[in-house]
């Protein structure tokens, strides 16, 4: 196997390139600018690479996934999120083993060992997933309110969402990017409601803004990547 196939840059394009590295330069100065927690700055940063490796349709990109996981849900804790670090470290956590030995067992082929097929989901699927969204996340706001979180709805919104988008991630999904997009939307606002309240956790806010670029991305790359599957051709060819 040559490096071009397994070099951690190996086929990345000059905007991820570029994209990781502004965004990593970003959350550093903030970081010293604002005295931001150093569990965020690590968070920040692992979640980051993290999301562009799954934008990628790369296997290795659960390793950074699980520092990101627990880091995180310690940093929501702080702001009583408590819908997010529910969701963290009851799900995602092991989750991200999960999603790590599906994507193992669905590889494109022996050449591209990091690399994953895609799918899609069916119009009648589309239809399940939103109801069920909807009722989930109405009843989990509820819950969330009685326990006396911030924003308990929202929280319940984004908490629900990420469930069904991880779902689709290990199922190797194109849809997990449009659920992703809409979870960045409503958690930038939590996060930035955190930030205007005590001007904490900046790395949070960058973060969830970082990842919301990168979900648009990941949705076109895995359409085309779907596509050009579909048609027989060689991965990233």
């Amino acid at each position: 196997m040559n490096a071009k196939s397994t070099g951690f840059l190996a086929d990345w394009n000059w905007f991820e390139k570029i994209w990781l590295i502004s965004f990593t330069l970003v959350t550093l100065y903030l970081y010293f600018a604002l005295d931001d927690t150093f569990i965020g700055l690590i968070a920040s940063l692992t979640g980051m690479v993290s999301v562009v490796l799954v934008a990628k349709g790369k296997t290795w990109s659960y390793y950074p996934g699980i520092i990101n996981v627990v880091l995180y849900a310690f940093v929501a804790y702080g702001q009583k999120y408590y819908g997010e670090v529910m969701l963290n470290l009851l799900y995602f956590l092991p989750m991200q083993f999960i999603g790590l030995y599906l994507w193992r067992k669905n590889r494109v082929s022996e050449v591209k060992q990091n690399d994953v097929k895609i799918t899609i989901l069916s119009n009648r699927a589309r239809i399940w997933w939103t109801l069920l969204s909807i009722i989930a996340t109405i009843a989990y706001g509820f819950i969330l309110k009685q326990m006396g979180g911030a924003l308990p709805f929202v929280d319940s919104l984004t908490a629900v969402l990420s469930v069904i988008a991880m779902l689709f991630m290990v199922k190797r999904l194109v849809e997990q990017w449009v659920v992703w997009i809409i979870i960045d939307l409503f958690t930038i606002y939590m996060w930035l409601v955190a930030f205007l309240k005590d001007g904490s956790d900046i790395s949070m806010l960058v973060m969830w803004s970082a990842y919301l670029v990168n979900a648009i991305y990941g949705l076109m790359n895995w359409v085309r990547q779907y596509r050009k599957q579909r048609e027989g051709q060689t991965w990233g060819a």
